[in-house]
C-alpha cells in the first residue's frame, strides 16, 4: 500500500495521525474545517499542527510541530504540507467565514490589503529574492506575501494571502518547476494579487464598507480605477508624484495640490484602535472631479503635528457626503493591518516554516491564519463578555488553548 507521500508501507504501520489529544473545544473549532480534508491522515493532522502554532515553542519546525502532537519524527507534519491531498483555498474560504462572523459589520466592516516579508536563506524558495531588510536596512533574501485583512469595531483578522513572484522568477520557467510552480502562474504585481484577493472577497458577499490600501498598491492606477467600476469605496494611499484631476479639470500632482492649501482646512484629529494605539495628524480634503452622482471624489492628506514635511496622500472614493474625519479615520486604519500581521507572526506562527515548495508557502500560511482566526474569535467573543482575561491567559500561556463556545 503507498503512503500519500508515495512510499510503501503496510497496514499496520499505517500513519493514522498524531498521538497526542488536543482539548475538546479545540478539536471542536477545526472540525469545521474537516470537509476539506478528503483523508483520515490530514485530516487528524491538520488540527494538531494547528494547536502546535499556538504552542509556546520559540521556532517552529517539523521536529518542534511532531513533538507537540506526540510524534516521533516530522515526516507527518512534513507531508501535510507537501504531499498530502487536501484544498488549502477551500480552507482559505473557510477561515474568512470564521472571522466575518467573528466580527463582521456591514455598517464599519474594512478590506485592508498588506504585506509581509519572510527572510530566506539561499535563492530555491519560491520567490525569494533579494530585497532591503527593513529590520536590518541590508539586502537579504526573501519571499513577500501580500495578505487581506478584515477589520471591525469588533476585531480584526486575515481572510486571504497570495505569494509574490517577481519577474526574475516568472521569467525562468526551470526554475518555476523546481519549486512546484505550475506553468499556468505568471507574473502578476502586488497590485493585480490584491484586486484578486477583493475580488474574492466581493463575490463571496463579505460585508464591508471601504476597501484601504498602501502606497505600494496606490501606485496602480489600474487597481484603483478596477474598484470605481465594480463601485466599491475605497482609500488608498499615493505617492507625491500621483497625478489627479482636481474639480476645475485641471491635472496636477497631488503635492502640488496640498502644498497650496491654507492652514485654515486643516483639521486636527485622533485616530486609533487596540491594534495600532492611538495617534494624532493633521488632516485635510480636497474635492476632485467626479462623473457620477453617487459617488464623490477626493484627495486626503494626513500630517504630523511634529514635522509638518511628513505628508500621506490618500485617493479617496466614497458615498458623496462622506465627512473628513470619516476619511481620515479609515485612512488612518490601514495600521490595523500591520498589527494583525505582527500579532500573527508572534502568535501563531505566520513566519514559522521550513518550506521551499510554492504550494507549502500555501498551505503553512494557510493554516496559521486559521491559527489566527482562533484567537481574533476568541477575542471577540470575551470582549462581548466585557471579559478579556481569558484571551491574555491564552495568549500568556498558548498550550493551554481555551474551549470553544
Amino acid at each position: 500500500m503507498m503512503n500519500e507521500s508515495g512510499q510503501a508501507h503496510d497496514a499496520g504501520s499505517r500513519d493514522r495521525g498524531p498521538a497526542r489529544a488536543l482539548p475538546r473545544g479545540f478539536a471542536v473549532f477545526c472540525a469545521q474545517f474537516a470537509p476539506r480534508f478528503p483523508r483520515v491522515e490530514p485530516r487528524r493532522r491538520m488540527p494538531a499542527y494547528v494547536y502546535g502554532l499556538l504552542g509556546g515553542v520559540r521556532r517552529k519546525n517539523g521536529w518542534t510541530q511532531a513533538e507537540a502532537a506526540g510524534e516521533a519524527r516530522p515526516e507527518g507534519m512534513q507531508r501535510l504540507l507537501n504531499a498530502a491531498s487536501w484544498d488549502e483555498d477551500g480552507v482559505r474560504d473557510d477561515t474568512r467565514g470564521v472571522v466575518v462572523q467573528a466580527v463582521g459589520d456591514v455598517w464599519q466592516g474594512r478590506l485592508i490589503v498588506g504585506d509581509l516579508s519572510f527572510r530566506k536563506r539561499g535563492s530555491r524558495s519560491a520567490g525569494a529574492a533579494p530585497q532591503v531588510s527593513e529590520e536590518t536596512g541590508r539586502s537579504e533574501n526573501a519571499q513577500t506575501g501580500i495578505f487581506l485583512a478584515y477589520a471591525s469595531e469588533a476585531g480584526v483578522g486575515l481572510i486571504d494571502r497570495e505569494l509574490y513572484l517577481p519577474k526574475e522568477w516568472t521569467d525562468d520557467r526551470d526554475r518555476c518547476r523546481a519549486a512546484g510552480i505550475d506553468d499556468s502562474v505568471r507574473y502578476e504585481s502586488p497590485a493585480e494579487l490584491a484586486r484578486a484577493m477583493i475580488d474574492r472577497a466581493l463575490d463571496a458577499g463579505v460585508p464591508f464598507v471601504w476597501v484601504t490600501a498602501g502606497v505600494t498598491y496606490g501606485r496602480s492606477e489600474h487597481l484603483r480605477r478596477s474598484l470605481e467600476e465594480r463601485g466599491v469605496p475605497h482609500i488608498i494611499e499615493v505617492p507625491g508624484d500621483c497625478r489627479v484631476t482636481t474639480a476645475n479639470l485641471q491635472v496636477r500632482t497631488v503635492d502640488t495640490v496640498i502644498d497650496e492649501l491654507s492652514e485654515t482646512v486643516w483639521h486636527r484629529l485622533s485616530h486609533g484602535d487596540s491594534a495600532g494605539g492611538h495617534r494624532v495628524r493633521d488632516w485635510a480634503a480636497v474635492d476632485l472631479h467626479r462623473s457620477g452622482q453617487r459617488h464623490g471624489s477626493w484627495l486626503l492628506a494626513g500630517r504630523s503635528i511634529t514635522d509638518p514635511s511628513d505628508i500621506t496622500y490618500h485617493l479617496c472614493f466614497g458615498p458623496v457626503g462622506s465627512i473628513l474625519s470619516e476619511l481620515a479615520r479609515v485612512a488612518d486604519g490601514h495600521r490595523a493591518a500591520e498589527g494583525c500581521l505582527h500579532a500573527a507572526r508572534t502568535e501563531s506562527g505566520l513566519a514559522d516554516y521550513q518550506v521551499r515548495g510554492y504550494r507549502a508557502w500555501y498551505r503553512h500560511v494557510t493554516l496559521s491564519m486559521v491559527a489566527a482566526a482562533y484567537l481574533s474569535v476568541l477575542d471577540a467573543r470575551t470582549t462581548d463578555a466585557g471579559d478579556s482575561s481569558h484571551v491574555r491567559t491564552v495568549r500568556s500561556r498558548p498550550n493551554a488553548v481555551a474551549p470553544w463556545w
